[in-house]
């Protein structure tokens, strides 16, 4: 069991924001970009996509919290996130 959970966007084709979480963000993305099973169904239909946001949290129901409160940010509000997030702030394994 991971002791890390990860809300993150991604950047989709048509330029969209998807939300999402997830215990390993590597692999989800890869996932995101190639298959046709594990893909959320609003990312399969706008490939490339690129992680362009992430937050590290401890448990999966903060996860989910964090992403019900990110979903309902504004366009703009989650732009800003995005464009003040360097992926290098995030902690990974």
């Amino acid at each position: 069991m991971s002791s890390s959970w990860y809300v993150y966007f991604l950047r989709c084709a048509d330029n969209s924001l998807y939300a999402g979480i997830t215990t390993d963000l590597k692999r989800r993305l890869s996932e995101h970009n190639t298959s046709n099973k594990l893909a959320a169904k609003y990312t399969r239909v706008r490939r490339p996509v690129d992680l362009v946001y992430a937050e590290q949290l401890t448990t999966r129901s903060d996860a989910s919290s964090r992403e019900y409160q990110l979903k309902r940010l504004s366009k703009r509000a989650k732009e800003q996130l995005v464009k003040n997030f360097d992926l290098k702030q995030l902690h990974q394994p």
